[in-house]
């Protein structure tokens, strides 16, 4: 009875072992919270695992993961925004060129844009600074947060120049000089990562790719 007891639990530990093996090989999302994902959520991951078994994207894959995706449709055009944790960012922006391509195959016509799933963390008040003595990171800002958003947006393309433009209103109008070097690879996306900016934060950017200075 003893040793057959050692082999079920032998068998037990073992299924649950490969059940967690195919678990992990089947979804490429770890939501923060134990919310399910959605069924679009659940659609992009499963486009990576894919991408993951069927391409030489394999090895670069298989420790990455998402927290999060939307679809969002401004101007009747329709953009995914995928979230990745910070911890990874790095490792998706290396293969980030070529995995945009493969996913916006995917899911024809529509722009793919990556950016890391920061938290915004409110200015302390005296009661808080009081009660709390760590000093909020800088990081985690609202202005850090929304200037690492655009920096995420139009990656691989490197800002060189921005000027705040105040409208007759009080609103602001963000200008940003890119890279002209890049100009060919992501002009044709600028649009998409205006709705996408405005969206994320509320604020309104334009693009422009000046001749670098002499």
């Amino acid at each position: 009875m003893r040793i057959q007891a050692i082999n079920l639990y032998v068998i037990l530990t073992y299924c649950l072992f490969c059940s967690r093996s195919v678990f992990k090989m089947s979804t490429k999302i770890i939501k923060a919270s134990a919310v399910e994902p959605d069924p679009f959520e659940t659609s992009i991951s499963q486009a990576l695992v894919e991408l993951e078994t069927n391409s030489d994207l394999k090895a670069q894959l298989r420790e990455l993961y998402i927290t999060k995706a939307k679809e969002i449709e401004l101007h009747n055009k329709k953009s995914i925004i995928i979230y990745v944790p910070m911890p990874k960012l790095k490792a998706f922006q290396k293969i980030q060129i070529r995995l945009v391509r493969e996913l916006e195959k995917k899911f024809s016509g529509k722009h793919v844009v990556f950016v890391g799933d920061r938290k915004i963390l409110p200015k302390p008040s005296h009661k808080t600074r009081v009660a709390i003595k760590q000093k909020r990171p800088r990081s985690r800002t609202l202005t850090s947060v929304y200037d690492a958003i655009l920096e995420d947006l139009v990656f691989p393309a490197e800002i060189v120049g921005k000027r705040i433009r105040v409208k007759l209103d009080g609103s602001q109008l963000i200008k940003v000089h890119l890279d002209k070097n890049q100009q060919t690879t992501i002009e044709h996306k600028v649009d998409t990562f205006q709705s996408v900016y405005k969206k994320l934060t509320g604020r309104e950017v334009t693009f422009e790719f000046p001749e670098p200075y002499l």
